[in-house]
């Protein structure tokens, strides 16, 4: 696997409940791909920092940089995809967990100020793993099927309205899912966006809005397509989305391009 097989669109806008009290928007997401020693992988990750905690969208900033750090030594230093354990998890989060403590101290506020989720894909040739913290999800397609399957369904609290963050004590409740296979499409997203996308009844993803979102993919010879993602800061941004979901929302959209039909 090559950085040139991957191509992804990316993208994050901030709700109108957030415009509305002068707030910016508390996600973030990023992309890489990484040459490891053993095994390259492509790490997709994204943050939704608490609405209620002051800092979180620098927390949301910390989680996303810190798990694609630790990804890319892991990788680096010879891991493999497969090798991806509870316990390497748990030392991931710890340090995501350590980083935000040292910028709490700086400005003088408990870490829960930082609060923030995590859904940090590492997606090899034949299998991936998902490190989830809180809601949001993660929806994949395999090679050679049309059906779309939930990798990590979002995981909400005790009560409404509520979810876990990698901020949370003693220590985070996270979920670290598998998928086997050769991944052609995936999409990873906030919450902002989970109602209007996945049937919580079936718990099942809809299918005619990840067909229509990856519809637009052209081969570029280019890892983010700058082009659609801009069209897609358009569309979370649309007035049309926003009377459906005012949260801020990120979505990043994944593909192999060797397994593109031309």
């Amino acid at each position: 696997m090559t950085a040139v097989d991957w191509e992804w669109v990316s993208a994050s806008a901030v709700g109108t409940s957030h415009l509305r009290i002068d707030r910016g928007c508390d996600d973030s997401g990023a992309c890489i791909f990484v040459r490891g020693a053993h095994e390259s992988a492509l790490i997709a990750v994204c943050s939704d920092g608490a609405g209620s905690a002051q800092r979180s969208s620098l927390g949301a900033r910390i989680a996303v940089r810190s798990f694609c750090r630790n990804a890319r030594s892991f990788l680096n230093s010879g891991g493999k995809i497969r090798d991806i354990s509870r316990d390497i998890a748990s030392d991931w989060l710890d340090d995501i967990r350590g980083r935000i403590e040292i910028v709490s101290q700086l400005f003088g506020l408990p870490r829960r100020e930082f609060a923030a989720t995590l859904i940090g894909c590492v997606i090899g040739n034949s299998d991936a793993k998902v490190l989830h913290v809180g809601d949001g999800a993660v929806v994949h397609r395999l090679v050679d099927t049309d059906e779309w399957e939930i990798a990590s369904w979002p995981s909400h609290g005790e009560y409404a309205s509520t979810t876990y963050f990698v901020t949370d004590d003693p220590e985070p409740t996270f979920n670290l899912s598998e998928i086997s296979g050769s991944i052609a499409e995936v999409a990873v997203f906030t919450d902002g966006i989970e109602h209007l996308v996945l049937n919580f009844s079936t718990k099942s993803a809809f299918a005619p809005f990840f067909n229509q979102m990856f519809s637009g993919f052209k081969p570029e010879g280019t890892r983010r397509n700058r082009a659609l993602s801009s069209h897609l800061n358009s569309y979370l941004r649309s007035p049309a989305l926003c009377e459906k979901t005012d949260d801020d929302k990120t979505l990043l959209l994944v593909r192999r391009k060797s397994h593109v039909a031309t």
